[in-house]
């Protein structure tokens, strides 16, 4: 069943008139009729998705996948849209596609994780960049030019400045700068020491342990720091294999209570 489509023009050449094709979408049920009339709209609105892809050209992805993420953001557009709230479909479908090519941008072009309002500030000194290498030749424009032409702060302008020089993490791999031997970046860096996960636990229980039996400290020191065997300092002490057992489970048992009740 045809759909009735472009009868009716909206400001964009782009915006077919699919108003009752949607209200039509909302009264059919699951199943292969509202299939073909939910792709229908949406092919409809196509034009409409690679026009705003178009609007993130030459910002290091290519237009190709940039048209696939405004599709999959006008798909989403179709399938949420409730013709009975009265707004056009055109004044939802905008934002929604827009706010997916973002997103895409967001996620998957920055290889770390940075703020919004920093991503805001790249774009803004970038533009702001791209307008006065217009009209400056021969340099690149000054901090206090960027913010005076973007109405930013300095400080501001400083911190795009640095996330445009960031967009892309450098590896470990490579060789660094003034280098000619190969030395790279993870030759820098030290390793991580495994006795640093011991120390908040180690000065935890230190004064529970001065506070033991002396007895008990030192069957617990021969133990643990000695690493003798319960049988070894039963005959040290001279007491049975099962006694120093229950000493060890007794101040053991004795320290963690205290430690756990010194956080609480």
């Amino acid at each position: 069943m045809a759909t009735h489509t472009r009868t009716k023009r909206h400001p964009h050449d782009d915006a077919p008139d699919t108003a009752d094709a949607f209200r039509r979408l909302a009264t059919l049920p699951a199943g292969p009729e509202r299939d073909a009339l939910r792709d229908e709209i949406v092919e409809a609105w196509l034009p409409m998705a690679d026009r705003l892809a178009g609007r993130f050209r030459s910002r290091g992805e290519s237009f190709e996948d940039l048209r696939q993420v405004a599709a999959l953001g006008l798909v989403k557009a179709v399938d949420r849209y409730d013709p009975e709230l009265g707004n056009a479909f055109e004044s939802y479908a905008v934002p929604t596609v827009t706010g997916e090519i973002k997103r895409h941008f967001r996620d998957h072009m920055w290889t770390l994780h940075v703020p919004r309002r920093v991503q805001d500030l790249r774009n803004r000194v970038r533009v702001a960049s791209q307008d006065l290498s217009q009209t400056i030749s021969g340099r690149r424009p000054t901090i206090a030019e960027i913010a005076e032409h973007a109405k930013m702060s300095e400080d501001d302008v400083k911190a795009g400045l640095e996330a445009l020089e960031s967009f892309t993490a450098l590896s470990l791999d490579a060789e660094l700068p003034g280098s000619e031997d190969g030395y790279s970046l993870s030759d820098a860096l030290g390793s991580v020491d495994p006795a640093l996960d011991t120390v908040v636990d180690r000065e935890s229980v230190k004064a529970r342990l001065a506070a033991l039996p002396e007895r008990e400290r030192a069957i617990l020191y021969m133990r643990f720091f000695g690493d003798m065997t319960q049988s070894r300092i039963a005959e040290e002490l001279g007491i049975s294999q099962m006694h120093v057992s229950r000493l060890i489970s007794r101040s053991c048992g004795r320290v963690r209570e205290q430690v756990m009740r010194d956080v609480a």
